[in-house]
């Protein structure tokens, strides 16, 4: 709504244009009337709709004709006065000054007009039945007033009407040769009724009728008022009540109604309320809340924006199937002016056998678009009217900004739930295999994806110690001289290569030694398809000499050539390096050759356990035949062996971490 409304008067000389701005300031007649009034402000909070108003006054005798224009170009709304016992100024209504102004303002945006006939104490009878053909005429006119400066009659409602047609305009609502709504302002109904339909069952029960009016108008309506609105659209047809309850031709009906009733600001503030300007498109303000994300921070959704878009998921999942189909993913995005996700979406998430979108998936591609492009997420969550449904100020207060990670770094420990890793590799090293494995589908299943339809990220949940995350992987094309900032801001990194090719891992070593080596990022290197033959590779090291060169985990093998779905133990394991960058695994593998697995196997050998049992058995029956239990010398000689263990322990175990 605008800020403020700026009314200017034209007309002929003498038909009383300044003694109606000065019979509205003084609340009296003038006794002498000046050529020209000046500008006058009224008050936001003296006017009905709390605007600041400018009057604007027109003189010929004062102005010149490049002046006029000037004005006509910032008004708002101009009252064309008349003397309603003057035919000629009545006569130079239309054939000169709404040819002017129409001349003077661009035909897509022309302002409102309003007729006002003054001096209506003069004359006995009324000038409508010539008024009214003109009005007819010309789409701009807003309405007519007849008024008397000398008598105040008609006074504040002149301008009252002035300030109406500015700020809850007819024109793009409604057609008066059609009497009926606009497309444009159906379009933006249509959404606000589906927004409202709570369980999208096409219809507004009391509940939802009750909740529509309180969120617009800040008050409830009574249970005989709710009837009473539905026996009207009863009464005018057939199908605007249906189960008790407002169907959307009905809804339209009561709009369409308000309109042609002049209570068309009934209209607007439900428009508004829902985020229209005066174009009815979307404001940017509402769209596009200001979050402020300051550096190393990341996006995320909070609790009430999870719970708001369960409620959306099982209000369109019409089956009850926790997957949306094709039809139901239409339904959904239909308060969208256009289809957000592409075919692409089903290979970024999980879906069912189906290859529909479950619940999951919904959740997991919602996460990644916050993280990925916030903006875009309150766009998203507007069109669906998150603020308004959870009564906020804006879609921002869906959005959790995470501390800064120098901080979760500092502290040891993360209140994040979205880990982003970066998947590096040459061309053919399986990348894209690893991305479509973490969301179940194994080689034969990742065949069948169209070229078209690949998606560079997926997403999906794991868990660590108990608490669910979100891992985001990326593939990140393998154009080693021009890797960017964001190719390179991740959680962790993985680097792939192709255990069958012989070419594959030099571009893992390299990237390695150029980006991450005095990173603080944790890598992984990962074995790709190692379920075919292992060649050797034409680097200066192994793979297991580079990791064990620049202390790394052994590379981890992975294939998803596989019959089910490929494990997912390797995404957990990145997603807890990713909370736990500072700490360092103890082991990611079974390889029987690195000291941990080594050290593991001895101490599960059964002589190992059998000789421990014997050694303590015989102590504890010595100490128990030689020792009185009640002598304190035995508990502190116990309490110093307990303490020599705990420090040797402990000290072979580092000296093993040192080897590795």
């Amino acid at each position: 709504m605008r800020k403020d409304v700026r009314i200017l008067l034209v007309g002929e000389p003498k038909v009383g244009k300044t003694s109606l701005i000065m019979s509205l300031v003084s609340e009296e007649f003038p006794d002498e009337v000046p050529l020209r009034a000046e500008e006058i402000t009224i008050p936001a909070d003296v006017t009905p709709e709390r605007v600041p108003t400018h009057i604007v006054d027109y003189s010929e005798a004062e102005q010149t004709e490049e002046q006029l224009f000037q004005e006509i170009s910032k008004a708002n709304v101009i009252c064309i006065v008349y003397a309603v016992n003057n035919k000629k100024s009545i006569e130079k209504v239309t054939s000169h000054w709404i040819p002017l102004i129409n001349d003077r303002t661009d035909k897509d945006s022309r302002v409102p007009l309003i007729l006002v006939g003054n001096k209506s104490d003069l004359v006995e009878h009324s000038s409508m039945e010539t008024i009214l053909p003109i009005m007819n005429q010309y789409q701009d006119i807003e309405t007519c007033v007849e008024c008397s400066a000398k008598n105040l009659k008609n006074i504040s409602e002149l301008f009252y009407y002035a300030q109406k047609a500015v700020l809850h305009p007819t024109g793009p609502l409604y057609c008066p040769e059609e009497k009926e709504l606009k497309p444009s302002c159906i379009k933006s109904l249509t959404r606000i009724f589906k927004v409202s339909d709570l369980d999208n069952d096409g219809i507004l029960n009391d509940n939802e009728l009750n909740f529509f009016q309180r969120t617009c108008f800040n008050t409830p309506l009574a249970p005989q008022a709710l009837e009473d609105v539905k026996n009207v659209v009863r009464r005018n047809m057939t199908d605007g009540v249906n189960d008790d309850g407002l169907t959307l031709k009905g809804f339209l009906f009561l709009h369409t109604l308000f309109i042609q009733r002049g209570r068309h600001e009934t209209t607007w503030t439900v428009l508004r309320r829902f985020g229209y300007d005066d174009d009815l498109e979307l404001t940017q303000e509402y769209l596009f809340p200001m979050v402020k994300i300051p550096p190393d921070c990341t996006t995320e959704l909070n609790h009430n924006a999870y719970l708001f878009l369960q409620s959306v998921f099982d209000k369109h999942d019409k089956d009850r199937d926790c997957a949306l189909s094709p039809e139901e993913v239409k339904d959904l995005f239909k308060v969208f002016p256009y289809m957000p996700w592409g075919p692409d979406v089903n290979h970024t998430v999980g879906t069912n056998e189906q290859g529909w979108i479950t619940y999951q998936g919904y959740l997991s591609q919602w996460t990644l678009t916050t993280y990925l492009d916030v903006q875009r997420s309150l766009e998203y969550l507007g069109y669906l009217g998150y603020s308004i449904i959870y009564e906020q100020e804006s879609q921002a207060a869906a959005i959790t900004v995470t501390r800064n990670k120098r901080i979760d770094l500092q502290k040891k420990q993360t209140q994040r739930s979205v880990f982003r890793c970066n998947v590096l590799g040459a061309r053919g090293s399986g990348k894209s295999g690893f991305l479509q494995a973490f969301l179940g589908k194994n080689l034969q299943t990742q065949r069948r994806i169209r070229e078209d339809h690949k998606s560079f990220y997926a997403i999906s949940t794991t868990y660590v110690y108990g608490q669910e995350k979100y891992l985001l992987l990326h593939e990140v094309m393998p154009d080693f001289d021009f890797l960017s900032e964001a190719d390179l801001a991740c959680d962790v990194v993985c680097l792939v290569y192709d255990v069958n090719n012989p070419g594959s891992f030099e571009y893992c070593a390299k990237v390695y030694k150029q980006y991450f080596i005095d990173s603080k990022t944790p890598c992984v290197m990962l074995a790709a398809k190692s379920d075919l033959h292992e060649v050797r590779q034409h680097y200066s090291l192994s793979p297991h000499e580079f990791c064990r060169k620049h202390k790394l985990h052994p590379p981890q093998p992975f294939t998803c050539s596989t019959i089910e779905a490929p494990s997912k133990d390797i995404y957990t394991r990145l997603t807890t390096m990713a909370m736990y960058p500072h700490a360092r695994l103890r082991c990611m593998c079974a390889c029987n050759r690195c000291s941990y697995c080594l050290c593991q196997n001895l101490l599960k050998l059964e002589l190992l356990r059998s000789i421990k049992a014997q050694l303590c058995r015989v102590v504890f029956n010595r100490h128990m035949a030689q020792a009185d239990l009640k002598n304190s010398t035995f508990w502190l000689r116990a309490s110093v062996g307990a303490t020599v263990f705990a420090v040797l322990g402990f000290a072979m175990y580092r000296a093993l971490l040192k080897q590795r």
